[in-house]
């Protein structure tokens, strides 16, 4: 069983930055796709970005693109999500999740795993 353990979010004004960081337990770590999703209040969980197994391609929602970036470091089993630029339509729990393929996703049903989720609150 793989586990997934996302690092505290936080409150951050508008405009600032803020990086998650998720751990995953297990040595298959570095076969797995990996991707970040989140969830508004009332609103269906959506995806933010994925990054291929070997960290060599990444793709990621339009409304993140140019902002966000994702990172994998796999000696340390552990994936990055960089947020700049932050907006109050950021707000959201934020998901990790590990895919047995090693190929990105978007959808939440093609995630294996998945990480409790951590709260990111923007201010304006």
């Amino acid at each position: 069983q793989v586990q997934l353990v996302e690092s505290r979010g936080g409150l951050v004004q508008a405009g600032g930055s803020l990086r998650l960081s998720c751990a995953t337990s297990g040595r298959t770590f570095s076969s797995y796709a990996m991707g970040w999703f989140r969830q508004a209040p009332g609103k269906e969980r959506e995806f933010v970005g994925a990054i291929r197994w070997s960290g060599d391609f990444t793709t990621y929602a339009d409304s993140v693109k140019g902002r966000f970036s994702i990172s994998r470091d796999n000696a340390k089993n552990t994936v990055y999500l960089q947020m700049n630029s932050l907006k109050p339509e950021d707000t959201a729990v934020y998901y990790c999740a590990a895919r047995r393929s090693g190929y990105v996703a978007k959808s939440t049903y093609d995630y294996d795993y998945w990480g409790q989720g951590t709260q990111v609150t923007v201010s304006s």
